[in-house]
């Protein structure tokens, strides 16, 4: 029988977060959440909020994080800004998140002697890889640094390198793991699927026959989407078997284009759509798709193909339309 622990989870009630949250609730642990709910919703964790210790802070406050790391035995940072929309506009501040929320997790937990920590990383800490599919020994890169766009992946690469530097020293457990294109119900407003989703509902209610679906960049771009329950089912995996010192893609191997995605989407209305391209956003990789061979050693296997992921997502955001910010 494992033993049970009690985690911190920074960025808990988030989309990923508030998945790994419940998960580890299932199993019988003690659970603290973490989180300002700045971008994430209590709505996600409802149903357990109960069973849960809640601390509502922000991850840049040194003396509340500090606080929150006191009686952990595992910490699982996550708290970062996240959506495409925000690296442009804000680089600022997802770089002010980034850097002051690892560095005060770090001293946290080793103030309080933490043994394990679990770190999220991003696909965007490799940018246009070499090889497709990537696996984790890719070089980290920031190709720009006058992009803001790289705000976010220059983030996870300090990340990165302040995990496995600090926790040859002061912890016995660090893992990092990259999602790739983790999506679901409840994902959150700035991703391509939930805008593509309500784009859909709002063109079919204008038009009828063919639906003139406009996009960004030539639909020939690609990524591998990994529903959310698999997500979870991987990170599960690197928790409890990662190596130390060890970094894990967590994803699948079915790369989608843009326009193969978009015409999915479209099947969920039972409409036809023609493709018009648009300028692509600066600095966006062409093609993105983890090797996931490292994960699978440890029993990781993706279930839920993407026909059946989005029909479950495009639901969830048809019938919450009512709750977009």
């Amino acid at each position: 029988m494992k033993s049970k622990k009690k985690y911190l989870i920074t960025g808990g009630s988030g989309f990923i977060g508030s998945a790994l949250v419940k998960r580890l609730v299932e199993e019988g642990n003690n659970v603290r959440v973490f989180d300002n709910n700045s971008r994430g919703n209590l709505r996600r964790i409802n149903d357990i909020i109960e069973n849960i210790e809640f601390i509502k802070g922000d991850i840049r406050n040194k003396e509340i994080v500090e606080e929150a790391c006191k009686g952990i035995d595992c910490c699982c940072h996550l708290a970062y800004v996240n959506g495409t929309e925000y690296f442009y506009k804000m680089p600022e501040f997802v770089l002010d998140v980034a850097i002051k929320g690892v560095m005060n997790v770090l001293d946290g937990c080793i103030l309080h002697n933490v043994p394990e920590l679990i770190m999220a990383s991003s696909s965007e800490v490799y940018q246009n890889a070499s090889t497709v599919p990537t696996d984790e020994n890719v070089s980290l890169v920031v190709p720009d640094v006058f992009n803001p766009r790289y705000s976010y992946g220059g983030g996870k690469i300090l990340s990165e390198l302040v995990a496995v530097n600090y926790g040859r020293k002061h912890f016995n457990h660090v893992v990092i793991f990259r999602p790739h294109n983790v999506y679901g119900p409840d994902m959150g407003w700035e991703h391509v699927i939930p805008q593509f989703v309500l784009r859909m509902n709002d063109l079919c209610r204008a038009t009828s026959g063919i639906v003139k679906f406009p996009i960004q960049g030539t639909g020939k771009e690609t990524r591998a989407f990994v529903y959310i329950d698999d997500f979870t089912n991987g990170l599960m995996k690197v928790i409890e078997q990662g190596e130390h010192l060890n970094v894990y893609h967590i994803g699948t191997n079915e790369e989608v284009s843009i326009e193969q995605l978009a015409k999915e989407v479209a099947v969920r209305f039972e409409r036809e759509i023609e493709i018009l391209p648009g300028v692509p956003m600066k600095g966006s990789a062409l093609r993105r798709c983890p090797d996931i061979s490292k994960l699978r050693k440890l029993g990781y296997e993706p279930k839920v193909e993407i026909k059946d992921g989005l029909r479950l997502t495009t639901e969830w955001y048809i019938e919450n339309s009512n709750l977009k910010p």
